[in-house]
């Protein structure tokens, strides 16, 4: 069976005071805390969330 792609994601910038979705998005992902990195699996539903909130998140696939 072939290993699932990960994509590693950092909360850079602060979810505090955006818009409600954006603050789901990021909770979603398993961000709590500013400079905070996880490690999430390459799904439709995961990038869609990424993209969502790029503008606060740094990416790295890994």
């Amino acid at each position: 069976m072939a290993e699932k792609k990960m994509i590693r994601v950092t909360l850079r910038r602060s979810p505090h005071g955006r818009i409600a979705d954006h603050k789901k998005c990021v909770a979603g992902l398993g961000l709590r805390r500013m400079h905070q990195t996880v490690e999430v699996e390459d799904t439709p539903q995961n990038r869609g969330m990424i993209n969502k909130v790029s503008y606060m998140l740094e990416t790295k696939e890994v």
